[in-house]
């Protein structure tokens, strides 16, 4: 069986004392069985460690670098994650790809920097607005895939989350369907399939396109969504919480 997951990316958002009261909040009230976990900006990941040490709660980075170490200002390294004892990493979300212009293979090596650190990448792909509309969907999600399946081995690959975020679904109040979602992610199953069927029965897939409490549980009922990634629902501890249980 899958592991269902839910996880919560803040961007950049938070305060120590707001995610104080937010992580207690999620710590207290975590449903039984499931598997929630929270990525925060890097300022707060020993905040995080502190306070989910010993939770069901696991914490996670929005970034790596691709790079193990050196002159790479501003960059922050898989060893210095592992450190702080982050279980996942987000790579290749959409705005890094849209706002940083990180190509497919910057987003493989950074999956597989994580991967030699025993980081979970969750590798995000999707697709803008435009792509969908001109039929590109599954072209835009198999290119961006690709590139991860053709640099991970298969057992490397088999530590890997994927993560369908459609770009324009991203804040925007838009949501895929659950016809629409469960499509997408039927065909990146198939993808990864390809490489190795093993693999792509146990992969978890999750959904991140404005996922809230009033629209989980339907998205996580098809048969390819194995949970969610949470953008501005994973701030408020009640919603978080409502997604988790669905």
């Amino acid at each position: 069986m899958r592991q269902k997951l839910v996880i919560g990316n803040w961007k950049m958002h938070g305060s120590l004392a707001a995610n104080e009261a937010l992580l207690n909040g999620i710590k207290a009230g975590v449903p039984s069985g499931a598997s929630l976990a929270v990525c925060a900006p890097f300022p707060y990941l020993a905040q995080c460690q502190a306070l989910l040490a010993g939770s069901q709660v696991a914490w996670g980075a929005q970034d790596v670098s691709a790079e193990a170490r050196g002159a790479f200002t501003g960059e922050v390294a898989a060893s210095m994650l592992a450190e702080l004892g982050v279980s996942y990493v987000l790579v290749g979300h959409s705005e890094r790809r849209t706002y940083h212009g990180e190509s497919d293979a910057v987003v493989a090596a950074k999956a597989l920097r994580a991967l030699e650190f025993g980081i979970v990448p969750v590798v995000c792909v999707g697709e803008t607005l435009a792509q969908r509309e001109a039929g590109e969907t599954e072209a835009v999600v198999g290119r961006q895939l690709q590139a991860v399946l053709e640099a991970l081995s298969v057992e490397q690959l088999g530590r890997v989350v994927l993560a369908y975020e459609p770009v324009w679904a991203i804040g925007t109040g838009k949501t895929a369907s659950k016809e629409q979602a469960q499509a997408v992610h039927a065909f990146l199953r198939t993808q990864v399939a390809a490489r190795d069927a093993g693999v792509a029965q146990r992969m978890a897939i999750l959904y991140g396109g404005s996922v809230k409490p009033d629209n989980a549980a339907e998205l996580f009922s098809m048969a390819d969504i194995d949970g969610g990634l949470i953008g501005g629902a994973s701030l408020k501890t009640e919603d978080f919480l409502a997604i988790g249980n669905a």
